[in-house]
């Protein structure tokens, strides 16, 4: 039983989107590693950019941008 987490940060993402995600990401377990698609776990974790760092700072710092 594969686990797939896919971590996204920054603008937000739609139900459709995560679906997609979801659907393709199961799509190829099956293709690429012949795993039965009733078994796979797919994760989505919406990360808040102020909760993600890079370089000891948050990424909203990091990329916001320079006036």
């Amino acid at each position: 039983m594969p686990i797939v987490t896919i971590k996204l940060t920054g603008k937000p993402v739609t139900q459709a989107q995560k679906n997609a995600l979801m659907q393709r990401t199961n799509t190829m377990l099956q293709e690429v590693l012949d795993k039965d698609p009733e078994t796979n776990w797919v994760i989505i974790e919406e990360i808040d950019t102020q909760n993600w760092g890079i370089a000891g700072e948050p990424v909203t710092k990091r990329f916001a941008p320079v006036d």
